[in-house]
């Protein structure tokens, strides 16, 4: 996967993030076509990027601490 495309995924998941409507890595692995332990690293790559990501088991899904 190029830089770009890798790019626009990195902030399709925060827009989805944002939103409250990513519930799961096989969710976005699925409209990627792809593995879900590769959205996992990108979901690792927004918190090195300094972004506070975290799954919330009561509400199922993942969300930025505020």
């Amino acid at each position: 996967m190029d830089y770009i495309t890798y790019f626009k995924r990195l902030e399709y998941i925060k827009e989805m993030i944002a939103a409250g409507s990513l519930k799961s890595p096989n969710q976005i692995a699925k409209a990627f076509s792809c593995t879900e332990k590769t959205v996992r690293n990108m979901i690792n790559k927004l918190r090195e990027q300094g972004l506070e990501v975290y799954y919330c088991r009561k509400n199922k899904k993942y969300m930025f601490k505020v």
